[in-house]
């Protein structure tokens, strides 16, 4: 639990391994997944997201705030979704535990703790060899509008972290292993303790590259603020109470300046 915690301050991202899961069931979606992006583009516009939509096939939503191509498509799924509910909800209590938050203190969570009306989605990630990698983007760097995210990469690397002082830091394909990073709204509920974690996705010159993100929020209508726990005299709450659905539209219109844009104050708890 330390480990976690300390991760979970520094740097916002962590891996995991020894996580429960049967590598079979991450070769099948990412067997799923090569499989839908084989498609015909015709096939797969079928299944075209709509533009407020949350679901089905297009492009990256922040494609808008970026001119640079982002050379990557996407589709969400809800297979996968049961094995990673019960990891996002051990992962949710080790990163809480850390801070000595309980499950009397987070309500919505629920009498056993169990997160029972979270919500989340499956979303396969395809970013096609590129025949000009310096003039295209997988994916622009952004935080994560959610709780965490279970990220499943293959063995191709693309994958890139942001810390102050360190720069841009690789996160290496290793077997078995799953990439958590912290969300926005983690953020918020830990009063800034846990910083949401900057990334971006690289494209490679020869190598297609497949990911499989586990986006993990509360309820939608469940108010997110500081937990009270976390909050004092000396460390007042640095955000609005604000909903996921409130927030996601927020994103929508404000990008990276959607959690300034909460914000109650200007206090440096680290000052």
């Amino acid at each position: 639990m330390e480990l976690v915690g300390h991760a979970c301050r520094t740097w916002g991202v962590f891996q995991v391994m020894n996580h429960g899961i049967n590598t079979s069931v991450l070769n099948r979606v990412e067997s799923a997944g090569k499989s839908l992006f084989s498609l015909p583009i015709q096939q797969k516009l079928k299944a075209a997201r709509s533009p407020e939509g949350v679901s089905g096939y297009g492009v990256a939503r922040i494609s808008p705030f970026f001119p640079k191509l982002m050379w990557s498509e996407g589709d969400v799924i809800e297979e996968y979704e049961k094995e990673m509910k019960i990891l996002a909800r051990r992962l949710m209590w080790l990163m809480l535990g850390s801070l000595d938050i309980s499950k009397e203190d987070v309500k919505w969570a629920g009498p056993k703790g169990d997160f029972k009306g979270a919500n989340a989605a499956v979303q396969l990630n395809s970013y096609p060899a590129c025949p000009e990698p310096d003039r295209a983007m997988g994916l622009a760097a952004h935080t994560d509008s959610t709780l965490l995210t279970i990220l499943y990469q293959n063995n191709t690397s693309g994958l890139e972290v942001h810390r102050d002082g360190y720069g841009w830091v690789t996160v290496p394909p290793i077997p078995d292993t799953l990439v958590v990073n912290i969300g926005d709204l983690l953020h918020i509920l830990s009063n800034g303790l846990y910083p949401s974690v900057l990334h971006r996705a690289m494209v490679n010159r020869t190598r297609h590259r497949l990911s499989v993100a586990y986006l993990y929020g509360p309820p939608p209508n469940v108010q997110i603020s500081p937990l009270s726990k976390l909050v004092d005299l000396t460390h007042p709450p640095l955000y609005r109470p604000v909903t996921w659905t409130e927030y996601l539209g927020t994103k929508a219109k404000y990008f990276d300046k959607a959690l300034s844009s909460v914000r109650l104050c200007a206090f440096n708890r680290f000052g």
